[in-house]
């Protein structure tokens, strides 16, 4: 999956510099750029990118203001561009994704990137879980049904070694083989596995308590790994992990279970 990114900086030396840096990783797609915040409105509008790399010091309508401007059902990931360390905590109350300090450094941008990267899946389960309870009402002819209406939750099947996990009117036995990662949407569960994502509404703690805990581990308060689906596991800050799994998806292991690395090596 390409990750499409708009390029926002009123210096084309910063644009050409981002650029050159973008290029080493293959799944970055620059779909634009733009030299001030009026130009990067309408190129969002256009374009619909997933990813903004946006100075915060601009001519006319700066970074903040251009993200005032955008309609929330239109605004991409953002990563603040900025030469002034100041900008950081105001770049992080607008929920952005990131922030880099100019020139930037290209192990950041790579740090920034693999944020970018997981909060896209999480936005991604988020909007597959939506498309799947719309489909369930659709089916069973029930408009209003919830989430909670639709989705039971799960069992065990010891005999089988299988998971039994509760889908609106039917049950779907997985193989806990197949189980890539697991993370947590609110009160729900998508389970990432044989290419779908399963949503139920279940605790981590009672997923947890159902695999097996030498295979599957908690590298966060909302995410569960198969250790057999990571591919590279690399130091971030302050004691925590970025993870790498074979599929190309990126998850962050918190220092919180920073005890978990050496059952990762």
């Amino acid at each position: 999956m390409s990750l499409r990114t708009l390029i926002v900086d009123d210096e084309p030396l910063a644009r050409r510099g981002l650029e050159l840096r973008l290029e080493a990783h293959p799944d970055v797609e620059i779909v634009g750029e733009a030299g001030n915040g009026r130009e990067a409105f309408f190129a969002v509008s256009a374009l619909n990118p997933d990813l903004v790399l946006l100075d915060v010091q601009m001519p006319e309508v700066d970074g903040f203001g251009l993200l005032r401007a955008l309609p929330p059902e239109r605004m991409p990931l953002i990563v603040f561009v900025t030469a002034y360390d100041a900008h950081a905590l105001a770049a992080f109350s607008t929920s952005a994704v990131d922030y880099l300090l100019k020139p930037v450094d290209c192990e950041r941008l790579a740090e920034a990137l693999a944020r970018v990267r997981a909060a896209l899946a999480s936005r991604t389960a988020g909007a597959h879980r939506d498309r799947l309870l719309r489909l369930i009402a659709e089916l069973s002819g029930r408009p209003g049904l919830s989430l909670e209406e639709a989705l039971g939750g799960f069992e065990a099947v010891p005999s089988a070694g299988r998971l039994a996990i509760r889908d609106g009117d039917r049950t779907v036995r997985l193989d806990p083989g197949e189980i890539r990662w697991i993370d947590a949407a609110g009160d729900y569960l998508c389970i990432h596995a044989g290419g779908e994502t399963l949503v139920l509404r279940a605790t981590m703690r009672e997923m947890e308590q159902r695999l097996d805990p030498r295979r599957f581990l908690r590298i966060h308060r909302s995410t569960i790994v198969n250790r057999d689906c990571v591919r590279e596991l690399r130091p971030h800050v302050n004691g925590e992990y970025f993870l790498t799994l074979e599929g190309g998806q990126t998850l962050k292991l918190s220092r919180s279970y920073k005890d978990k690395v050496a059952l990762l090596c």
